[in-house]
């Protein structure tokens, strides 16, 4: 029998919990023996399942701040991920930053999409993106657009997660791909935890959830002021983000925001929702699938990759 090919993972960076995260966990389920290669690794931040995994992190992982705050090495993340792995085969999870690295090997590449912070940046960082932001993107994005199409034409393959990102690769890129929707969350699966905080919160009022990055093109903003006028239905919004000091204020007092809580926690507040509100832009959108899992209903957008995808 023929040896086989020896797999490698590698990821934008595990400092975050989200859907892609998500996806590299169901690629290490598929290659167990594949260690993951991330530029920055921040354990508590992200899924505790990747603590027990083989992730091997890049020079700038050394930095505490960039694990905390990783936008903040976007100047020194180009240079982290090209570094070279060595395996037979690089499976690539990316949204903008890992389908750089370089291997003798095959390489192939999932895109969620092309660098948002490049390709849609007012949607991505806002109307009023922070006068630095501003700056440094303004001053590196000739160089940033020639490195990260140089590295999209080093793939040997390209897997979209929805037909949405398919086009976009084709625009940036002028490439073509398959399109792979991601595999099913397995939140449902998981042993629910009560929250009693958030159940003394409730005090056994029905509420709704809102699962997310809180950053502008993802529009929980607009969910948080749609129930500053609903004072008698409450809102549950899950995540964390550069928005979440703003979000925070903003919000009324019949709006809960939280972070970083365990899957077993995540699956009690599904199964306690009457719905999910899911209204940004998406590339695919992973939490409508979580909702339809404990048989939740979803109020979405009537585009994205999600809609397109399923339609």
């Amino acid at each position: 029998m023929a040896d086989r090919p020896q797999v490698a993972i590698t990821h934008d960076y595990l400092t975050q919990r989200g859907g892609a995260e998500r996806v590299v966990l169901a690629m290490a389920a598929a290659f167990p023996d594949a260690p993951i290669y991330t530029t920055l690794f921040e354990r508590h931040d992200t899924f505790p399942e990747f603590s027990t995994m083989d992730v091997r992190t890049s020079w700038i992982n050394r930095i505490p701040l960039l694990r905390r705050h990783h936008r903040l090495a976007l100047p020194l993340l180009p240079f982290a991920s090209s570094r070279h792995i060595d395996a037979d085969v690089v499976l690539v999870s990316s949204s903008g930053w890992a389908h750089a690295v370089r291997t003798d090997g095959h390489k192939v590449v999932y895109c969620y999409s092309p660098a948002r912070w490049l390709y849609q940046s007012k949607r991505y960082l806002g109307d009023k993106p922070s006068r630095l932001e501003g700056i440094v993107l303004g001053a590196l994005r000739p160089f940033l657009i020639w490195w990260d199409r140089r590295a999209a034409r080093s793939a040997d393959a390209y897997l979209t997660i929805s037909s949405i990102v398919q086009d976009r690769v084709l625009t940036a890129y002028g490439r073509s791909s398959t399109v792979l929707p991601a595999p099913r969350p397995d939140t449902v699966d998981r042993a629910p935890e009560e929250m009693p905080a958030v159940k003394e919160w409730l005090g056994g009022r029905p509420y709704e959830l809102c699962i997310s990055r809180l950053l502008p093109y993802k529009n929980v903003s607009a969910v948080v002021e749609a129930y500053a006028s609903e004072p008698g239905r409450r809102l549950i919004v899950v995540g964390r983000g550069p928005r979440a000091a703003a979000l925070q204020e903003q919000s009324t007092d019949n709006v809960m925001i939280i972070e970083n809580i365990a899957d077993g926690e995540l699956a009690w507040l599904y199964a306690g929702s009457t719905a999910l509100i899911a209204i940004s832009y998406e590339d695919f959108g992973l939490t409508p699938l979580e909702a339809a899992a404990f048989g939740k209903p979803s109020i979405v957008l009537r585009w994205g990759g999600f809609i397109e995808t399923m339609v």
